[in-house]
């Protein structure tokens, strides 16, 4: 089978490909940005260019709104999706902002009982629906639900609602002893879910 791949970012996308070979379906990777805007423009492009996809998958990074998740763990949303690596199968709460703070993680959590929280997977579930094509929802925790974000990547955002790295280096200037660590912090947390998440997807069956 052909499955569609959508993720926000190039970048979560490094462990999948680096173990492609391993799996036995075709993927079709796909990434145009975070937000529920620019996962459907990512989408209707695709299925234009190549007719053959039987399922869409929503992926990439999300943040933990349960205090028991951890960096690197695998949550998957819905039905479909087996696998012999341990995941989590809970809610996963899609929005167009980043959680940014312990609080507001804390509130989602508590309003909503989902595990997790992204930006894509809804639009990209809305998508295979209206296509009807089947939908799987893979994430991989790269923020756990008793962290702050560096910063408040929201502001940071332009018009297409992409984040402007130009603009959050800047920002970051201006908090050099705090922010720019913390930011260094991430994007290892990043590259080790990235990883995690190659892992899983050469193993699990959708």
């Amino acid at each position: 089978m052909a499955w569609l791949i959508v993720a926000a970012e190039t970048r979560e996308f490094a462990g999948i490909v680096k173990r492609m070979g391993a799996s036995t379906h075709q993927w079709i990777l796909v990434a145009n940005g975070p937000g529920p805007g620019l996962a459907r423009a990512a989408v209707d492009e695709t299925l234009r260019e190549h007719k053959e996809v039987d399922g869409i998958v929503s992926t990439g990074f999300c943040g933990a709104l349960d205090p028991a998740l951890s960096v690197g763990d695998i949550v998957v949303s819905g039905a479909g999706v087996t696998s012999p690596r341990s995941f989590v199968r809970g809610e996963v709460l899609s929005v167009d902002r980043v959680a940014a703070t312990v609080a507001e993680k804390r509130t989602l959590r508590e309003q909503t009982g989902a595990v997790a929280i992204e930006m894509e997977s809804a639009a990209v579930a809305a998508k295979a629906n209206e296509c009807g094509l089947p939908f799987r929802c893979i994430k991989v925790v790269s923020d756990t639900a008793l962290e702050d974000m560096p910063l408040d990547f929201n502001l940071y955002r332009d018009a297409a609602g992409r984040f402007s790295r130009s603009r959050i280096a800047f920002a970051a200037l201006g908090r050099p002893f705090t922010a720019i660590p913390a930011l260094l912090r991430l994007d290892r947390d990043c590259r080790h879910a990235a990883d995690k998440l190659g892992e899983f997807f050469a193993d699990c069956q959708l």
